[in-house]
């Protein structure tokens, strides 16, 4: 049973989607309040697009994930902040647009490969020691961000209008929640892919809700559930040869439909 812990790769994985967990339950919460699950979704397609963009060009594929999802966020609170269009209809729009770009950048370069699928699906072999070196760094930086405006970022997702008029600086916070958000997914894909990393955000969250607790509480165990289903599904992907994002998000999926089974009204 333990000879999973044999192999670097693995821990590798383990320790790198230890630490994504955390963030992405944490960021996910707040997301899930703000009614914003959608932009986990649209982030990723457009992470998408930064690994189409490295592989064709020869830059590190991760790197430009970051960098595009990083863009497509600030675009969209841009839009969302200064131009007043509807929340979903900006995320629909990049949403498909980058998708749509994604495909025709990798279909016009011929680099549909193997290294492709595994950013689209996830692949717990592509972590290296110095993807969890970065990923270890920022989840420190994320969570002291996060632990240190939780009351602003709370009253924000609650009630957006009235945090404004009482003097917290709305825009700049929503820019750095989406900034956070941006690189937490673009880190996130080679565990989880980024048709999926969508599912690590939210459902840990919607499935915490269902017990009705508190706010440090539902963060609490939106995080055990993501961590339980991130160490299940590496476990089950090493064993099994699975992708490790699908066993993932489809452990967090039986959470869900236990959360649902157990508080039913």
């Amino acid at each position: 049973m333990f000879e999973i812990f044999q192999y670097q790769f693995m821990i590798n994985a383990i320790l790198a989607g230890t630490v994504i967990a955390i963030l992405a339950s944490i960021s996910g919460s707040f997301m899930v309040l703000r009614r914003y699950s959608l932009m986990t979704e649209t982030l990723a397609h457009s992470a998408l697009v930064g690994v189409a963009i490295g592989i064709i060009s020869g830059l590190s594929p991760l790197w430009m994930a970051v960098i595009v999802a990083l863009f497509s966020a600030w675009s969209i609170e841009f839009l969302r902040s200064y131009y007043k269009l509807y929340s979903d209809a900006i995320l629909a729009i990049f949403l498909s647009a980058s998708l749509a770009l994604a495909i025709t950048i990798v279909s016009l370069a011929g680099a549909f490969n193997s290294s492709l699928f595994s950013y689209l699906f996830g692949s717990i072999l592509s972590v290296s020691t110095a993807d969890v070196e970065l990923i270890l760094g920022f989840g420190v930086i994320a969570l002291s961000l996060l632990a240190y405006y939780h009351k602003e970022l709370y009253f924000i997702a609650f009630d957006e209008e009235v945090a404004q008029v009482s003097g917290i600086a709305v825009k700049r916070l929503n820019f750095m929640m989406v900034s956070i958000v941006a690189v937490i997914i673009a880190l996130s894909i080679q565990i989880v892919g980024t048709l999926l990393i969508g599912a690590l955000m939210v459902m840990p969250t919607v499935s915490a809700l269902r017990f009705r607790q508190g706010f440090v509480k539902t963060v609490a165990l939106a995080v055990i559930f993501a961590q339980a289903s991130v160490l299940l599904g590496m476990a089950l992907s090493f064993y099994l040869s699975l992708p490790s994002g699908a066993t993932i998000v489809l452990c967090i999926l039986a959470i869900f439909i236990i959360s649902l089974l157990v508080n039913r009204k």
